[in-house]
């Protein structure tokens, strides 16, 4: 877990949860997009990316692989592998 491959493939993880929160989060909204509540969404989405990264250590704990299903491996060589 105390690896840069396994931190690259989180900081990935945290990245695209975060793109997804925020597109979710404008997609609802049926207003330009300077009405919208950017603070109240960056929040959110920031505790999205906080969830994905701790969920990311937890299943890390176990066998220093961010996917809880192994769906995906870190190469001890620095290699991310799908």
């Amino acid at each position: 877990m105390l690896t840069v491959p396994f931190w690259k493939a989180t900081a990935e993880r945290g990245t695209k949860t975060f793109a997804q929160a925020m597109l979710a989060l404008i997609g609802t909204g049926a207003v330009g997009i300077t009405s919208l509540d950017w603070p109240q969404m960056l929040s959110v989405a920031a505790t999205a990316v906080v969830v994905s990264v701790l969920t990311s250590v937890a299943s890390g704990a176990t066998d220093g692989n961010p996917s809880a299903i192994n769906a995906e491996t870190t190469d001890p060589a620095g290699k991310h592998a799908a």
